[in-house]
């Protein structure tokens, strides 16, 4: 039973890598940053996505590589989106989860701005620097949304929502790994009914409400967070202290990081003072170097 398992796990590893191969071949000769985005591991992600279908998986690839050319999520810098990141209402954590997987932490009731493109914008730009900071070996990150203070003022538009999960699911694929909703309003909730219809069940398998008052979902928080570190707002015993200016001088760093590994010749950009309170992330962790 034992070597008939493996056989059949070998099987399939070999069966992939062909598929990975054929995918290869099938988007022909890349160059620049085309070339540098598209890794062995980013391919399979894009193979995962669409349930190993290589036609269809080519097809993604090659939207997305579409995108990157005219987005150029790449080259988003933190100053130019400092202003959305105020409040803290997006930000990489200080820790990790039990899988080592950076963690990113949103707080929609931190909601500070109305402009749809610049809050996309700053979303992007902080995936990017997650998939940055992931560790060797990492490909996917966790999320944690927290809730305190969400209301009907600060709830972003379904077109927006909208928008945002369609760049998610398009073109960062296998990326999310789990996405807690912690503690949700009921008001919430006809917002996300009317946001699923656009999730991909897989994404939304990875989805889960969480209460702090329900013991399954303490134990499911447990089972993925050392409590140690998590943060009082998601059940933890930690402090979440935001930091804007202090968060601000990681970014730069990391924005230097990004601009060499993608071979871009960038400038660092002098720090304004900015003022705000909020979660300070960690050091920059070494950058990843299958940063697609």
């Amino acid at each position: 039973m034992f070597l008939r398992r493996k056989h059949t796990q070998k099987d399939d590893s070999e069966q992939r890598d062909a598929k990975v191969s054929e995918l290869r071949a099938a988007i022909g000769p890349l160059s620049g940053r085309s070339s540098k985005y598209c890794t062995d591991a980013c391919l399979r992600r894009y193979l995962e996505a669409r349930n190993w279908n290589v036609d269809k998986a080519k097809k993604m690839l090659e939207e997305t590589l579409k995108w990157r050319s005219t987005y150029k999520p790449e080259e988003i810098r933190w100053h130019e989106v400092a202003h959305e990141g105020e409040t803290g209402k997006v930000s990489r954590a200080s820790f990790h989860d039990r899988q080592g997987r950076t963690v990113l932490i949103m707080r929609p009731g931190m909601q500070n701005t109305t402009s749809a493109e610049n809050n996309i914008r700053h979303l992007v730009y902080l995936l990017e620097n997650a998939i940055m900071n992931l560790s060797e070996g990492q490909e996917q990150m966790s999320w944690l949304i927290d809730f305190t203070g969400f209301s009907l003022n600060t709830n972003i538009p379904v077109r927006t929502a909208r928008d945002i999960i369609y760049i998610l699911q398009s073109h960062y694929p296998e990326r999310l790994a789990i996405g807690f909703l912690y503690n949700p309003p009921r008001i919430f909730e006809a917002f996300y009914k009317a946001i699923r219809y656009f999730l991909d069940p897989k994404t939304a398998q990875k989805v889960k409400f969480v209460y702090p008052k329900n013991k399954d979902s303490v134990e499911l928080m447990k089972s993925y967070f050392d409590v140690e570190n998590l943060p009082s707002e998601f059940g933890g015993k930690a402090t979440l202290k935001y930091d804007h200016e202090e968060f601000s001088r990681l970014m730069a760093q990391d924005d230097v990081k990004t601009a060499k590994f993608w071979g871009i010749d960038d400038k660092p950009y002098p720090i304004a003072n900015v003022h705000s309170a909020a979660e300070v992330a960690p050091e920059p962790a070494a950058m990843a170097q299958r940063a697609s």
